[in-house]
């Protein structure tokens, strides 16, 4: 019996293996698509690596202004999977992505695909990359382009097994990797409202920090922006939506303030990673600002979806 049955165990074996390899196989942008982009507008791309927040994890620990923009990487995030450490990615030919083409940059943003054809970790914010307009993308390599070289090779990440297996954020993926609208805005929301929704949704990827995560380290949408454990260990990261503990009190133009000086109604200053996110958004326009604001208004209204433990 046990010897009729192999043949079939090793068949399902085989076809188990063949599933799981065609489901975690990266997935690249089309090549037509990225070959019928024009060339990036270095101008635009700077504003969009101020919204994207590139320097809050790429630069230096503790850079100051032209400082932020050699980015060495060197940041160590915490998390319940391991500690992960930002690259280099800076114009460096061998540290950085100097020598990175434009479609090896614009899969790596949208896809998480290395040049190599592995997979990154969530932990760079390619879901929320993967909703921006690859014409912005081609701007913001542009602006790139034009950054210093700095040499630094960082350290790779400390994950303990299984999830130093990168194949297996293919699986992932193909569970979680939703590159698509979030929030359902009213039919009748303002053309302002909806660039905030792409802002805040894409390059900004607010949702990234502000909204809670499952198990295996994916937002949960239903619960978007409405707060979070902070990833650092201290406090909570708070709700964003207008519910209760959230933003309802706050004018449009009091949360577009602090996305330029960094405090709030009360006069009180943001402070942990927060303060490297006004850094970014200081340098965007009032106009991007406020659409944030709209887009916040806009959403679903929330209850806290976290409160820290008492001690």
């Amino acid at each position: 019996m046990i010897r009729k049955l192999a043949p079939i165990a090793l068949l399902l074996a085989l076809v188990g293996g063949l599933v799981f390899w065609f489901v975690t196989a990266p997935q690249y942008l089309d090549p037509k698509d990225i070959a019928a982009v024009a060339s990036g507008d270095v101008t635009r791309g700077q504003q969009i690596f101020w919204e994207g927040g590139c320097a809050a994890c790429h630069a230096a620990v503790g850079s100051k202004d032209d400082e932020r923009l050699k980015l060495v990487g060197g940041l160590v995030l915490p998390s319940p999977f391991g500690n992960f450490h930002v690259p280099n990615i800076s114009q460096d030919a061998e540290d950085g992505i100097g020598t990175w083409d434009f479609a090896s940059f614009a899969n790596a943003v949208q896809r998480g695909v290395s040049p190599q054809g592995e997979h990154y970790y969530p932990s760079f914010p390619f879901s929320s990359y993967s909703r921006m307009k690859l014409a912005d993308v081609s701007d913001l390599y542009a602006f790139m382009k034009t950054l210093p070289a700095v040499k630094g090779k960082q350290p790779g990440h400390e994950l303990p097994f299984p999830f130093n297996i990168r194949r297996l954020l293919g699986g992932w993926k193909f569970l979680f990797f939703k590159p698509h609208p979030v929030a359902t805005l009213a039919a009748d929301a303002s053309d302002q409202a909806k660039r905030g929704q792409y802002l805040v949704e894409g390059p900004g990827h607010c949702g990234e920090c502000h909204t809670p995560r499952n198990l295996l380290g994916s937002s949960t949408l239903s619960k978007w922006l409405s707060g979070g454990p902070n990833p650092e260990g201290k406090g909570v990261i708070p709700n964003i939506t207008g519910g209760e503990g959230g933003l309802d009190s706050w004018s449009d133009a009091q949360i577009a303030s602090l996305l330029k000086d960094g405090f709030n109604p009360d006069f009180d200053s943001v402070g942990g990673s927060m303060t490297a996110v006004v850094a970014n958004w200081s340098h965007v326009s009032d106009e991007d600002r406020l659409a944030v604001a709209a887009y916040l208004k806009a959403v679903p209204k929330l209850a806290d979806s976290y409160t820290k433990p008492a001690n």
